[in-house]
């Protein structure tokens, strides 16, 4: 019941951001069918553009992998957005100042800056164990910083002079993650990203560690009384969030930059808390809700540009899905009335 439950209040919830999206395009709009068509269909018109979503969608990945594990956990760490800057920021630094073979400069690279998007990652889970901060204001506080540091990283070490604007040297040719398919972006971040999902679908659900994570998560007091050592649980899922967001940065870099440009912060981590709910905190499901964001937004970037509807209108139907998805007593009375059913052999 539970996931049929959860099915229909998510598609009932796909339905009136639908509704509401048509209702102001038709409102605001002189040429709506035109808008509606572009926001709708307007992915699918071409090749590039369709495969532009998955590309799009490959951050989104890393980023709501890693804060589905840390709310998944029962905590609130928005340090994500540091580790994915950083885990950039050590790609930049590596892709211009080292050489090494095709194959192996980007391994060398994504794992360096898994570990340093791990190091980030553990702040706020250490300050939260050791000292009782709490992690959703710490973490926000240390974004600032990792972002500061960044900046002056790239503008004092790697920055290109001649450029005239803000951005680093070139990388090298061997630092990059090539096209999977010819006259599109899609790149092989995308298989790396689809890698993680199952591997961090293993570790939630498949493993004893995973376990007391999901024990930690739900009901702390039971778990410390289960003697599941929850302070060691809170400290390494957030570790391995951490690394999760900075190989997402650093695949991000590697398969879509030449150069680090990222003067201003991407902020992917509030995407991603929208992708860990619209995923329920479930790996398995976060390529999926990853799609259908990259698709609206891709589509509302073709809309802005072939109709007078601005792109900004994907916050709206962002914020309806939100609304609708948290709201715990949206199609609660259904859900109620259904299992009294079920409870008094309505569905025998």
């Amino acid at each position: 019941m539970s996931k049929k439950f959860t099915a229909v209040r998510l598609l009932c919830a796909f339905g009136i951001a639908f509704v509401l999206t048509v209702a102001i395009i038709f409102g605001v709009s002189e040429e709506p069918v035109t808008a509606i068509y572009n926001l709708f269909l307007g992915p699918l018109q071409s090749k590039r553009h369709f495969f532009d979503v998955f590309a799009s969608s490959v951050p989104l990945i890393f980023t709501g992998l890693a804060l589905g594990l840390v709310f998944k956990s029962g905590n609130f760490s928005m340090i994500a957005d540091a580790c994915l800057y950083t885990g950039a920021v050590v790609t930049a630094a590596l892709a211009i100042k080292t050489a090494l073979p095709a194959g192996l400069h980007p391994a060398v690279i994504m794992l360096l800056a898994a570990v340093v998007g791990g190091i980030i990652g553990s702040i706020p889970a250490l300050l939260k164990v050791y000292f009782h901060t709490n992690e959703l204001v710490t973490s926000l506080m240390f974004n600032y910083v990792f972002f500061y540091l960044g900046i002056y990283t790239v503008t004092k070490f790697l920055a290109d002079r001649a450029a005239g604007t803000f951005a680093s040297l070139k990388y090298q040719p061997t630092a990059s993650l090539g096209s999977l398919i010819s006259g599109t972006k899609f790149h092989a971040g995308y298989l790396i990203a689809i890698a993680v999902v199952i591997l961090l679908y293993l570790l939630v659900y498949k493993t004893k560690f995973g376990y007391e994570i999901r024990i930690s998560g739900s009901n702390p007091e039971f778990a410390k009384y289960s003697g599941i050592n929850t302070s060691r649980v809170i400290i390494l899922t957030q570790v391995i969030a951490g690394a999760v967001a900075g190989l997402g940065g650093s695949v991000e870099q590697m398969a879509m930059y030449q150069r680090f440009n990222w003067q201003d912060s991407p902020s992917y981590a509030w995407d991603g808390v929208i992708i860990a709910i619209l995923s329920g905190n479930n790996p398995k499901n976060v390529p999926l809700a990853a799609f259908f964001l990259a698709y609206i937004r891709v589509g509302a970037d073709l809309m802005s540009r072939r109709s007078d509807v601005q792109n900004e209108l994907v916050s709206i139907i962002q914020a309806v899905l939100i609304l609708f998805v948290t709201a715990e007593r949206f199609m609660a009375g259904w859900k109620q009335r259904q299992e009294a059913k079920k409870a008094l052999g309505g569905e025998a």
